[in-house]
Formats: C-alpha cells, structure tokens, sequence
C-alpha cells in the first residue's frame, strides 16, 4: 500500500474506527461502557490484543504465504487472539482481581471481538508491511478504546440527568452509539 503511516492511523483511529465507522466489536462496546472504570481498561486490553495479534498474524501470515498454505489464515489468526486474551487474563486476574472480576465475562469475550480479527484480516488484505501492520494494529485499539471511554463518558454524564423512562436502558445505549457514529462518519474524508 502506498498510505503513509499517519494515513493509516488516522483511518484506523477516526475515519475507520473499528466500532463507529465499520461497527465492529459493539459487544464489548455496548456492555463495558457503563462506567469509565472498566471502560477504559478494556480499551487497553484490546489495544494490547490488537497489537499482539496484529504482530503474529504478521508473521504466520509470511508463514503461510511461503509455504502456500493460505487457507489457514482464519484458523490461525483465531488461535493467536485465543492466545493473545488468555495472556492478558492471567495478568489481570493475578494484578487486578477487582478490575478482573469488574470485566466479568467480557474479558474472555475480546476472543471473539470481530475488531480484533478485523486488524488481522485487514493488515493482510490490504498487504501492510510490518511498520505499517503496527501502526493499524495501535491506531485501531486507540480508536476502540477512543470511542467506548467516550460512551462510557456520555453514559456516565446522563445517569445524573433526568431521561424519559422510554429512553431508559438499551435504548439510550443504542441511541447514543448512533449519534457518535453519526459524528465519526464526519471524518470520512480524512481517511484516504
């Protein structure tokens, strides 16, 4: 690819943000971003994983291209993000039993973050080289961890105002992700 690195971070930080411009990972987002103390741990959980895997998929993938085994990508990329949050889950549990226990099901759950597997497949099909693979790999976990700090900001805000009770709940949390998706799209054309 011919994108400068700032290009490509930008991108992956703002115009392509992983959940508000190509909605993905909006389980994580949607559930953690109650309250900005596990908010923004789970950002960096995935920002690390996000780069972990970016980096080994970087690697298997010249792998697999040099011995024409293609067809593995998918599977192998799954097992490196497998691995990847068993690593960060230890630690967490084992340093931050509160913050462990706070995370609840949605530490395991950065396993099947689509963003997460997104940075893999994306950094291959778009033939990263390895500097650039790491810049996207940084540039998306910031822009994951970006946008659920900022929901969990505007979440936390609203629970001091009064809300009709049929806003209440899930559909605030859906409304709310619309309208910052809605002002992510405006930097659509600082991507390319």
């Amino acid at each position: 690819m011919n994108d400068s690195l700032f290009q490509i971070f930008i991108g992956a930080v703002l115009a392509n943000n992983f959940v508000l411009a190509m909605f993905l990972g909006l389980c994580p987002f949607l559930g953690v971003s109650k309250k900005l103390d596990t908010a923004f741990p789970m950002g960096c959980a995935t920002t690390f994983v996000m780069f972990v895997a970016s980096l080994c998929a970087f690697a298997v993938n010249k792998i697999l291209v040099s011995s024409g085994l293609e067809f593995l990508r998918l599977i192998s990329y799954i097992v490196i993000i497998a691995s990847a949050v068993q690593l960060v889950e230890m630690v967490t549990k084992k340093y931050s039993p509160t913050l462990f226990r706070a995370l609840g099901i949605y530490l395991p759950l950065i396993t099947t973050n689509c963003a997460v597997l997104g940075v893999a497949l994306f950094q291959t099909s778009r033939q990263y080289d390895f500097l650039q693979s790491v810049v996207f790999s940084l540039g998306g976990g910031l822009g994951f961890m970006l946008a659920i700090v900022l929901m969990a900001s505007v979440r936390e805000r609203l629970r001091l105002s009064k809300i009709p009770d049929l806003a209440e709940g899930t559909a605030l949390a859906l409304m709310l992700a619309g309208i910052l998706s809605l002002i992510f799209m405006g930097f659509a054309g600082m991507g390319n």
